[in-house]
């Protein structure tokens, strides 16, 4: 089987809005390692899009999910729930920020988590507003592109978004955008376009994901949490992409001493089975009334088992540690030929969800097309590498935190050699 033939099959029949960053046809995969269809193997620093933080078929995943497998698939746990379930509700409102009571629902994805995060927030606080931020990303939902701060590929030719939606800039010193810029615009916003009272939440990526892994100042957080508490608005924490030990802390929000009044979690979550939550103050989740939240697929046992595994690994194998020592070792060797490539602009991350930046040297400007071309060199080394940022000029990493040492020495080898060979030319 090749996988020339596969994609002349899947440009016959699978809409061409189902973007592919790969030609590659997945076979089997193992911890950090792929192989496709035609034997080749590859090193995997997309994770899925930072949904295997703990690899890929984890032993003690595939061990829970296989266990569950023999119990029973599926009830929908509005018609007969089960255990697991609430246990699993149990520990994620232990573990989140914040010393308060906590509640939790289960859904399916991470935009179906950030719908009812909207939906909690509208019903808890009685007002229809909600503001986001540029280069945010929250899902392709209509709710989640009109939250999302980004328009090409997300936007473009979809009509009308849902409204009583808001942007405002993200603060990132790299582009020009200060703390201080970020909140003197939310105050025209709410002098000339929305009253404060009419504002229902503030959600926020506390690093922002497909924006560009930047993140966001303390500073900002701790202000965007005054100005919650001074206009009886919620802030909600987005932590779709960075939650469990990916920046080297359970969640993205305890690098700071603010608590969001709900987050938002999916992807990593499960370790590859489909799974999101949503946890929050116990009297705003219990704002909707009975049957008001929920979906068949919400919670299924499935993902649930999956998630309680997952959440065991991260505790016994120490992978918030492990992940700010992954972390470091990739920002070092970025480092260490930062002088002979000047088109390295910027090179970031907290724990393990890391970023380089690139510039066309000569244009001063960012450029897409150093970061592509490093990309596409990589992948024909056997490194699956990601893109993102509004301009496209980044690089993220987001192997699985469970990387082996050696696996993960091959791959910083061949990032440099990729970005030297492209930046030479």
């Amino acid at each position: 089987m090749k996988n020339s033939a596969i994609s002349e099959r899947k440009n016959q029949s699978i809409s061409r809005g189902v973007g592919m960053t790969t030609q590659i046809y997945a076979d089997r995969a193992e911890n950090s390692e792929i192989w496709d269809v035609e034997g080749r193997r590859y090193i995997d620093f997309s994770s899925g899009i930072a949904v295997v933080n703990t690899g890929h078929r984890h032993p003690r995943v595939i061990e829970a999910v296989k266990a569950q497998l023999d119990r029973f698939t599926h009830t929908c746990h509005q018609v007969v729930p089960y255990e697991s379930y609430v246990r699993l509700a149990e520990r994620l409102n232990a573990m989140l920020p914040g010393k308060f009571e906590k509640k939790t629902i289960f859904v399916t994805t991470g935009a179906e988590a950030v719908e009812n995060a909207i939906k909690i927030a509208r019903n808890a606080t009685g007002r229809p507003a909600v503001i986001a931020f540029a280069g945010g990303f929250h899902g392709r939902t209509f709710m989640g592109m009109a939250l999302t701060g980004k328009v090409v590929p997300y936007k473009v030719g979809f009509g009308a978004m849902p409204g009583d939606v808001y942007h405002a800039p993200f603060p990132v010193a790299l582009h020009g955008v200060s703390v201080a810029d970020s909140l003197a615009a939310l105050d025209r916003l709410f002098k000339a376009d929305v009253d404060p009272a009419r504002v229902a939440a503030i959600i926020v990526e506390p690093v922002q994901g497909e924006g560009g892994f930047y993140e966001a100042p303390r500073e900002f957080l701790t202000a965007l949490r005054k100005l919650c508490d001074q206009h009886g608005m919620l802030l909600i924490a987005d932590e779709v992409q960075t939650g469990f030990a990916r920046t080297g802390k359970m969640f993205a929000m305890d690098h700071h001493d603010v608590a969001a009044d709900i987050t938002t979690m999916a992807k990593s979550l499960a370790g590859g089975f489909p799974l999101s939550a949503v946890t929050g103050r116990a009297e705003i989740m219990d704002a909707p009334g009975p049957g008001g939240l929920g979906g068949t697929y919400g919670g299924s046992p499935i993902g649930v088992a999956a998630a309680h595994a997952v959440l065991d690994v991260i505790e016994h194998e120490k992978l918030c540690d492990r992940a700010n020592t992954l972390g470091a070792r990739l920002k070092q060797r970025l480092q260490s030929i930062r002088d002979d490539v000047p088109e390295i602009v910027d090179i970031r991350g907290l724990g393990f969800m890391n970023a380089v930046e690139f510039n066309d040297v000569k244009k001063g400007l960012p450029s897409a097309e150093i970061a592509n071309a490093i990309r596409l060199k990589a992948l024909d080394k056997g490194l699956i590498l990601l893109t993102c940022g509004v301009y496209g000029n980044v690089i993220r990493f987001l192997a699985p935190i469970t990387i082996q040492d050696e696996v993960m020495n091959e791959a910083l080898d061949i990032l440099e050699s990729s970005i030297r060979e492209v930046c030479a030319a």
